[in-house]
């Protein structure tokens, strides 16, 4: 018997055990916890690679920047490119089960708000492995 979609995605996803979910308010928040996390630190090292290839595609420029100003550039470039935040944030929805999706689409201005939040704090957080 084969497993359904949404089982096999669940199954995927690592734990995150330091969230803790007695503190969660919001469903924005719950959802944020369970379901986005989870699937970013899943999609950590495709994250990273993408974000390799945008900066080659930029010709390097990010590498000639100083630390402080390399945050700076990812937190531009996720943020205002919008085809490449679009495309980032396609990556963490491809993860989503129809329920989670249902989730997503009737939040999807706060919840995709997050995502870019986390990748960017994801991003920034591994600045060194870029």
């Amino acid at each position: 018997m084969t497993k359904n979609r949404d089982t096999a995605l669940r199954e995927l996803r690592p734990e995150i055990p330091a969230i803790q979910q007695e503190q969660m308010t919001s469903t924005a928040e719950q959802f944020q916890n369970e379901t986005l996390r989870p699937i970013l630190k899943l999609q950590n090292d495709l994250l990273l690679a993408v974000f390799k290839s945008y900066i080659q595609k930029r010709k390097g420029e990010f590498y000639k920047l100083k630390p402080p100003k390399r945050l700076e550039w990812i937190d531009h470039s996720v943020r205002k490119d919008l085809k490449f935040r679009n495309f980032l944030t396609g990556l963490v929805a491809g993860h989503f089960t129809q329920k989670e999706w249902e989730t997503f689409t009737a939040e999807e201005s706060e919840l995709s708000r997050r995502i870019v939040n986390l990748i960017v704090q994801r991003l920034c957080d591994q600045v060194e492995r870029l």
